[in-house]
C-alpha cells in the first residue's frame, strides 16, 4: 500500500519481501477470506501508549477509502458482524488487487530477500542475499513477531534500535489462553464447544463467543481480552450475560419443580458444559429435584454462573497470536508522515509500531492508513 502511494507520486519504489511470496498474512486472514477493514473503525478500537497517535492517519485514509479501492477492482464483500468486512470469494482477491496496483504504478517487488545489513550515509544502503540497493528513503513495514512460521521476525525492531529509536517490550495479542491442572482437563473435555459470554479481566469486558479448546479458551472474546490480560491475573466468565440467572432458576423451580437443575440449565447452556459445572459446583445437589433445592442454593449457583473465575497459566504466544502488542514508541515518529524524528528518511508503518487494533479488521485498516501516510511523503 505504501509502495502504491509513493510510486503514484512518481517515486521509484522497490519492495523487498523476505518470503517466497507477497501477502502471506493477508492470504491466511479471516479464514482465507480476509477481514480487510471495519465499517466502524475509530481510534477507540486501538491499543497504544499514545492513544491519539493513530488518529491522524486513520482520519486521512479511512475504511471508506479502502472499500472504494476494493469496489474499483470488482471485489465483492459482505459484513459478517459488528462492521467486519470479508471478501465473498477469497483473500487472494485483496493480494491480487494490491499486486495490480503495484504493477500499474511500476513498483518493483523482489521476493526471497534475506536482508543482512542496513546502513546510512547520506542515503540508505540495504544489503541482501540478492544484491545491494540504495535509496533516499527507507520504509520498514515488517510487522511484528506473530506467527513465526509465516516468516515473522524482530527485524523491524532491530532496525529501529540500530538508529536509536525507543522500542517498547512486545507481547502476543489476540491469542488464545492456556490453562493447567483441573481447569485445563475440564476445558479439554469441552473442546469444540462455543458459548456466548461476557469475559472480563480487571475492568475490561468483551461480550462475544468463547471457544473451549484442548488447551484452554479461544474465540473472539478470549482473543480480544488477551490483548489486555496481565499474566497471573484471573479472568471471569459470565456464562449468562443476557439473563438474570437467579430469576431464571427461581422461576424454573416454580414452573418445573420435578426437573433437575441440569435439565433447566441445558435449555440455556450446552448440556456438556452444564454437566461439567455440575461436577464442579453442585454435585451434592445434582440428583435433587428443583422443588427440593433451597432458594439460597439456587442464588449461589446463579452467582457462580455470572462470575466463573479461572486463572490462565499463559497464552499460546506468538505461535498463534494474530498481532504483536508494543513495538516502536510512537513518540519517535511523526503521526502525519510516520517518519522517524531522529533519523531523516526512515519510516515505520503498520504492526511494527506501538499501535494494535482490536479483532475485526482494525489492524488491516491501520496497515492501510499508516502506509498511505508514509507513501504520500516518502
Amino acid at each position: 500500500m505504501c509502495a502504491i502511494a509513493a510510486a503514484g507520486r512518481g517515486r521509484h519504489v522497490v519492495v523487498l519481501e523476505g518470503s517466497n511470496r507477497i501477502g502471506k498474512k493477508i492470504l491466511m486472514s479471516g479464514g482465507g477470506r480476509c477481514n480487510f477493514t471495519n465499517l466502524y473503525c475509530d481510534p477507540s478500537q486501538f491499543i497504544s501508549v499514545n492513544t491519539k497517535f493513530c488518529v491522524s492517519a486513520l482520519n486521512r485514509y479511512t475504511q471508506w477509502d479502502f472499500i472504494a479501492l476494493a469496489e474499483k477492482h470488482g471485489i465483492s464483500y459482505h459484513e459478517k458482524k459488528s462492521g467486519q468486512l470479508f471478501c465473498d470469494q477469497s483473500s487472494k482477491d485483496i493480494v491480487a488487487m494490491l499486486t495490480a496496483e503495484c504493477q500499474q504504478a511500476n513498483v518493483s517487488i523482489l521476493t526471497h530477500c534475506d536482508i543482512t545489513a542496513v546502513k546510512y550515509k547520506e542515503h540508505y544502503k540495504v544489503t541482501c542475499n540478492r544484491n545491494e540497493l540504495s535509496a533516499e528513503s527507507l520504509v520498514i513495514a515488517t510487522g511484528g513477531l506473530s506467527i513465526p512460521k509465516m516468516g515473522a521476525t524482530g527485524f523491524g525492531y532491530r532496525v529501529a534500535k540500530q538508529f536509536g529509536l525507543k522500542v517498547y517490550d512486545t507481547h502476543a495479542g489476540l491469542v488464545p489462553f492456556t490453562f493447567t491442572g483441573v481447569i485445563q482437563k475440564l476445558m479439554e473435555r469441552l473442546s469444540g464447544i462455543s458459548v456466548y459470554v461476557a469475559l472480563s479481566s480487571l475492568d475490561i469486558t468483551f461480550t462475544e463467543n468463547v471457544l473451549f479448546t484442548h488447551r484452554g479458551l479461544s474465540g473472539p472474546a478470549a482473543l480480544q481480552l488477551s490483548s489486555y490480560w496481565m499474566p497471573g491475573s484471573e479472568i471471569r466468565l459470565n456464562l449468562l450475560p443476557e439473563c438474570q440467572a437467579d430469576l431464571f432458576l427461581l422461576n424454573a423451580k416454580m414452573t418445573q419443580p420435578s426437573a433437575k437443575l441440569r435439565s433447566a440449565l441445558s435449555g440455556v447452556l450446552p448440556r456438556a458444559l452444564v454437566l461439567e459445572l455440575e461436577r464442579l459446583w453442585w454435585q451434592s445437589e445434582a440428583e435433587k429435584f428443583l422443588g427440593e433445592v433451597s432458594d439460597m442454593f439456587l442464588r449461589q449457583v446463579a452467582s457462580q454462573l455470572h462470575t466463573w473465575k479461572v486463572r490462565p497459566a499463559a497464552t499460546e504466544g506468538y505461535r498463534t497470536a494474530e498481532v504483536t502488542l508494543g513495538g516502536i514508541d510512537t513518540n519517535e515518529l511523526s503521526s502525519k508522515t510516520m517518519e522517524s524524528k531522529r533519523q531523516p528518511g526512515l519510516y515505520f508503518i503498520g504492526e511494527v509500531v506501538d499501535v494494535t487494533g482490536h479483532l475485526g479488521g482494525f489492524n488491516f485498516q491501520w496497515a492501510w492508513a499508516s502506509a498511505q501516510a508514509a507513501g504520500k511523503v516518502v
